[in-house]
């Protein structure tokens, strides 16, 4: 029996919401991680104390984000038992296994060179704590690689099959799982931009020191070493996302149609939608300013393949409903004998679309016997919301843009010895400090909203994968996690504000480190 409607949109909103929050220190952690190694790889050139003490400091604030951040990430990983069993039954052999390593491997080597790394400094050598803290980095980056390994398999289920036998799916190949393109894209393009975040944070704390006239020494040298970094990631998360796009519109077409708000199909190359109103109501997306061209060559690189509009694809949605209503009758037929190698044909040869077949089961639990008006209804729900993706979509790709502009005046006047003579700019840097975070989480809501209706693209609906929860439970738990994280909430910025208005200057001894906080002059 399914969960009721309600139930699995409180599920879906009680994992949006924790993992949305959890995100919100996972960039921070990525970026602050490989800074930290780039500035103790100068101290270690060096043995100038000013970049210990930039180590050091950057390192209080990074260990605040990364304790938030384990706090937060555990409860999600629960969820899939809690509220998505049917989900962890049926794919748990291939999306259990990068999980486990996540576990097992980077969380451990992470959370042991956490503690090295604090507590290391007057213990071991130079060499070997910048060894650790480059270990650190490493961990981090491990992480979010078998996260995304698991999340790009929901994206593009590759090296698994069907077993009718176990009704699960089944690995069969895990080279393919962990080398899958589309996960590997997210992963690059998902730790730069971690890497601008951190950057940003950098750049903006060190402003603020600047504008207060304090720790200029330190505040200088982090905003060079921010400004260059953040350059530099920012043109690569421009770069990835290409690539982004383009594997998207090989394999998640609709996705695509939907971040567009592109209803018919457009005569190759296609161009692409830079601002417009899409309208679900009446199929069409009004006032639109369109480039020539662009989105056929990102999304196919070619200027000879269509890129698919909605209406279109969602015929193809039918063709591939009536299929896997094919496959879902083999099924039926192979459960009660399962010798019939006739049924079992008929199973293979649909096998890639039984998913299309389960989506019939929101409306009709006899999936072989759903009308013609309710295989129309199941090819429609695969046309995720356009509205949220089209302007989700643009809002992360608009902020993109601007962080290359913003770091390349910062490297600009870092160089050129003028940080101090613009105010205006930092003023600037400073208030741009929460765009960072604003664009991770639409490119989140981009890919995972995207794929909507599936949990697994073209293999399980959504609503087929949540628990059969009541709702008291589901409110119960969800007050629960609401006044957990609100908690860990006013924590984290209370400990963050405490240590930037401290400033390295108040927390070191100057002398130890050769840093002196300084005033500006008039």
């Amino acid at each position: 029996m399914l969960p009721a409607s309600d139930v699995i949109l409180l599920s879906r909103f009680q994992f949006g919401m924790t993992a949305l929050y959890h995100f919100l220190f996972v960039p921070l952690t990525l970026g602050l991680s490989i800074l930290l190694g780039i500035m103790e790889t100068v101290y270690f050139i060096t043995n100038r104390p000013i970049w210990k003490t930039m180590t050091k400091y950057w390192g209080i604030l990074f260990g605040i984000n990364v304790a938030m951040g384990v706090a937060t990430g555990v409860t999600l990983e629960f969820q899939f038992g809690t509220n998505w069993a049917y989900y962890s039954q049926y794919v748990g052999d291939v999306f259990g296994a990068p999980l486990a390593i996540e576990g097992l491997m980077a969380f451990f080597l992470e959370a042991t060179f956490v503690g090295i790394f604090f507590f290391g400094w007057d213990r071991i050598s130079k060499g070997a704590h910048l060894i650790v803290t480059w270990m650190l980095a490493a961990g981090s980056s491990f992480s979010a690689l078998w996260i995304l390994i698991a999340n790009g398999w929901m994206q593009h289920p590759v090296g698994a099959h069907f077993n009718f036998h176990t009704l699960r799916m089944e690995l069969y190949d895990f080279y393919s799982v962990i080398f899958n393109d589309v996960a590997q894209a997210k992963f690059v393009h998902t730790i730069s931009a971690g890497y601008v975040t951190g950057s940003m944070f950098v750049l903006s704390i060190s402003a603020y020191f600047l504008l207060r006239g304090c720790n200029v020494a330190f505040a200088k040298r982090s905003m060079t070493v921010a400004a260059a970094f953040g350059l530099a990631a920012s043109l690569c998360v421009i770069v990835l996302g290409d690539e982004s796009g383009y594997l998207t519109g090989l394999n998640q077409k609709m996705k695509i149609a939907a971040m567009e708000g592109m209803w018919q199909t457009e005569a190759a190359p296609a161009p692409l939608t830079v601002i417009g109103f899409p309208d679900m109501a009446t199929h069409t997306t009004k006032y639109t300013v369109k480039i020539p061209y662009l989105l056929g060559l990102i999304a196919t690189r070619s200027i000879h393949e269509p890129v698919y509009g909605i209406i279109d694809l969602v015929d193809e949605a039918r063709d591939r409903i009536r299929s896997g209503m094919r496959a879902y009758h083999a099924l039926e037929t192979l459960e009660k004998n399962p010798d019939d190698k006739r049924a079992e044909d008929v199973l293979n040869a649909n096998e890639e679309n039984i998913g299309y077949g389960f989506l019939l089961k929101r409306y009709n639990n006899d999936v072989i016997s759903a009308t013609p008006e309710q295989i129309d209804q199941a090819a429609w729900d695969t046309v995720p919301d356009v509205f949220t993706l089209f302007w989700t979509f643009r809002v992360m790709v608009g902020c993109g843009f601007y962080f290359v502009l913003l770091f390349g005046v910062a490297f600009y006047l870092s160089l050129r010895r003028r940080l101090l003579n613009h105010r205006w700019f930092l003023w600037m840097v400073v208030f741009s400090l929460p765009l960072p975070w604003l664009a991770a989480e639409m490119g989140w809501v981009v890919a995972e909203y995207g794929r909507q209706p599936w949990v697994v693209d073209g293999l399980l609906p959504t609503f087929m994968g949540a628990s059969s929860l009541s709702l008291t439970d589901l409110w119960i738990s969800l007050g629960g996690f609401i006044l957990f994280y609100t908690a860990l909430a006013v924590v984290e910025i209370y400990l963050m504000v405490k240590y930037i208005r401290l400033g390295p200057g108040n927390l070191f001894n100057a002398n130890d480190f050769a840093i002196q906080p300084q005033k500006l002059q008039g």
